[in-house]
This record gives C-alpha cells, sequence and structure tokens, in this order.
C-alpha cells in the first residue's frame, strides 16, 4: 500500500501562518485557529507543507486500507481560503444556505474572506461536523 503524503510533518503552525503573504489572509487564519481549536479542543499541527489540522482519527475502508487524518482544519490557498468540512455536506443544507458566499468539494468549503461569512454559522458547521467524524470513527 502506498503511503499518504499528507501526515503531520511536525513543523510549526504559528511559523507557517506568519508567512502567509497577504495580511487579510494571515487574520483569517488565525481567527481560523482560534476558532477550530475552541470547537476541537486541540491544538493546530501542520499536515504536509500547507495544511493545518485539528486532532485526528482513524479510517479503516473495505479494501483494508487505513490511516489517520485530522479531524477537521484548514489551508490558505492561492486562490480561496480553504475548510476541511470532513463530513462533507450532505445534512447541511440549512447551515450551508445561512454560512455566506463559498462554494464546495466532496469534504472542502472555499471561501475568499471570513469577513463576508456569518461566523456563528462557520463555527456550527465546524462543531457538527467534528461531533459527527468522532461519533463514526470512535
Amino acid at each position: 500500500m502506498t503511503e499518504l503524503k499528507t501526515r503531520p510533518s511536525g513543523a510549526s503552525v504559528e511559523a507557517f501562518l506568519q508567512g502567509v503573504g497577504d495580511e487579510g489572509r494571515r487574520e483569517d487564519c488565525l481567527a481560523l485557529l482560534a476558532l477550530m481549536r475552541r470547537v476541537t479542543g486541540a491544538e493546530a499541527e501542520m499536515w504536509g507543507s500547507s495544511i493545518v489540522g485539528f486532532g485526528s482519527y482513524h479510517y479503516r475502508y473495505a479494501s483494508g486500507r487505513e490511516g489517520d487524518w485530522f479531524l477537521t482544519g484548514f489551508s490558505p490557498r492561492k486562490r480561496d481560503l480553504t475548510l476541511y468540512i470532513m463530513a462533507g455536506f450532505s445534512g447541511y443544507d440549512d447551515l450551508l444556505a445561512r454560512l455566506g458566499p463559498h462554494k464546495t468539494g466532496k469534504s472542502c468549503l472555499y471561501v475568499k474572506r471570513l469577513a463576508d461569512l456569518d461566523l456563528e454559522v462557520l463555527e456550527e458547521l465546524v462543531a457538527a461536523s467534528v461531533e459527527h467524524m468522532r461519533g463514526a470513527y470512535a
């Protein structure tokens, strides 16, 4: 089996975030750092070179493939701020409708700026996803 490239790297979260060139994006990252720390009760950890993850869970597929992944996290990508909502978005239509401008992928929430979002709704979404993941992978 191939080993995942994205795993805890031991790199400094603070140094990574201070290296975010755009001041607005850096401030958004610091706000997400506080929000996700509060929701998970976990300290931030670098996963690979560009993802800030919180907590972890162990998964095992029917194929036998298994590994560890973070419960939630974010990455300040060039185009968007990417938030990882590992439970996906099924069942969260009401929250997404109230969140503000965003796009979604399978487990990725893409936003331009936190100022455009309802941060209480964002926190509720992150908390619901983390609760779901903890229940599913306890």
